[in-house]
């Protein structure tokens, strides 16, 4: 049955008080779905479906809605009840929900938490933004060194009801210094009688609190983790980063590089509710830039506009937008290399090597056909062979400058994702007029 169906059902449900039936139907379905109905609801009969469901599911479906429903909800429910539904979330959830709030309301309703949560949620809000103990989860399944394997199942059916997962178990020391993993399959298969320190893994791969989400996001995906355990300084075990936070860091993150490499200032805002000043404002900045940067290229046409007679003109759109294209083909490749870590800055050479040769026998194809359109098409007569080495200049230039802008930007601790398309065509603009001249010159 497709969702708008099962909308219309519960929609009947709804309207006709039948809140019981309503109940039981929303039960039957995943969290997420519910979450995706009540954003579809208008406020009062949002805050009616809200207040049926159980509390545990309640605060699940909570960290599923927009974000302008969560406000809605906030006002209507008040900061005590607000208060008790982060109680019921899990640790990272309820952090995330807070970051989005002013710093005078995540007080206010902080008061209202018990004084063990409230110390521990504050603790996530310290640590620095993007970084892997603000998105890591306590609620993890951890085992002391020296049980048994009968000892440490008993355990996990005592206490892992509440665990966000018990795929991956860990093995701690007395002052909770990370001994080893254990994955709950080797633990099940494993005898009784065998003590979890000799079936457990001391080969294990973490992360410190203070790394950044991208350094997690990646040993999740060279490792194919589905947690990573989190380490603070002193090599104590905190909390854990779960493949499904890692799934929203990588769409975080792609979005910012989508938005960089377009020159847009990043926006964690949905497109279509987003104000158009604020849509503008995030525009505006690259923009300015790059219309100033364009003055360079308007004087160099205006101060050798007698080079530039004929054909020379004619052709200039067609070689500025071949170096531009040229450029950003390189600089989105070493971009993507870099983020994969195929690719360190160390390898700057090696990367300018490949690429002068690729752009050799492209630039030559190029030129070829150039020399051809310009000859018996324009009539450009000898012309014809000045503009067709100044493609080779300019595409050659132009794949050498976008291969080499990411892994500058990488080398000065700067997002590789800023020397993209729109930065890299401003810039081979520029040079493309000045091969292009210097072709003109020597042609005349």
């Amino acid at each position: 049955m497709d969702f708008e169906t099962i909308k219309q059902r519960l929609d009947k449900l709804l309207d006709s008080d039948r809140m019981g039936e309503l109940r039981g139907a929303l039960m039957m379905l995943n969290v997420v779905d519910i979450a995706e109905y009540m954003d579809s609801l208008e406020k009062d009969k949002m805050l009616k479906t809200y207040r049926i469901l159980p509390k545990d599911i309640s605060a699940e479906v909570f960290t599923y809605l927009s974000d302008e429903q969560k406000q809605y909800l906030m006002e209507l429910i008040g900061d005590s009840e607000t208060a008790e539904l982060i109680s019921n979330m899990f640790v990272d959830d309820a952090v995330d929900f807070l970051e989005e709030l002013p710093a005078n309301l995540v007080t206010r309703l902080l008061k209202n938490v018990n004084e063990e949560q409230r110390r521990t949620i504050n603790r996530f809000l310290s640590y620095p933004e993007n970084s892997a103990g603000s998105i890591m989860t306590i609620e993890f399944c951890s085992l002391k060194e020296g049980l048994t394997v009968a000892e440490a199942m008993k355990y996990l059916k005592q206490n892992s009801l509440d665990k966000e997962t018990i795929y991956t178990l860990y093995v701690l020391g007395p002052s909770h210094q990370l001994r080893g993993t254990l994955p709950l399959r080797r633990l099940i298969l494993a005898d009784e009688n065998a003590v979890v320190d000799s079936i457990m893994s001391t080969n294990y791969i973490y992360a410190n609190t203070l790394d950044d989400q991208e350094q997690v996001a990646e040993l999740v995906r060279r490792y194919d983790l589905m947690s990573v355990p989190i380490v603070d300084k002193e090599g104590r075990m905190v909390g854990i980063v779960t493949a499904d936070d890692i799934m929203d860091v990588i769409e975080e993150e792609a979005t910012e590089d989508i938005e960089k490499m377009n020159a847009l200032l990043p926006s964690e805002d949905e497109y279509l509710k987003t104000k158009p000043v604020k849509l503008a404002g995030n525009r505006l900045p690259w923009l300015m830039f790059m219309m100033i940067s364009s003055i360079f290229t308007e004087l160099i046409i205006s101060h050798f506009s007698g080079s530039l007679a004929g054909a020379f003109t004619a052709c200039i759109p067609m070689l500025m937008g071949t170096g531009g294209n040229s450029g950003s083909q390189s600089s989105t490749l070493v971009i993507r290399g870099l983020a994969l870590g195929e690719i360190s800055p160390g390898d700057a050479l090696k990367v300018l090597w490949k690429e002068f040769r690729v752009s050799l026998i492209v630039s030559a194809l190029l030129a070829v056909v150039t020399f051809l359109i310009q000859y018996f098409i324009f009539d450009a007569g000898m012309d014809a062979l000045a503009i067709s080495l100044a493609m080779i200049g300019t595409v050659t230039l132009a794949k050498c400058i976008g291969c080499t802008l990411p892994l500058l930007a990488k080398k000065l601790k700067l997002d590789p994702a800023l020397m993209a398309a729109p930065l890299i065509t401003t810039i081979v603009d520029v040079c493309s007029l000045l091969i292009l001249v210097l072709c003109a010159h020597l042609a005349f």
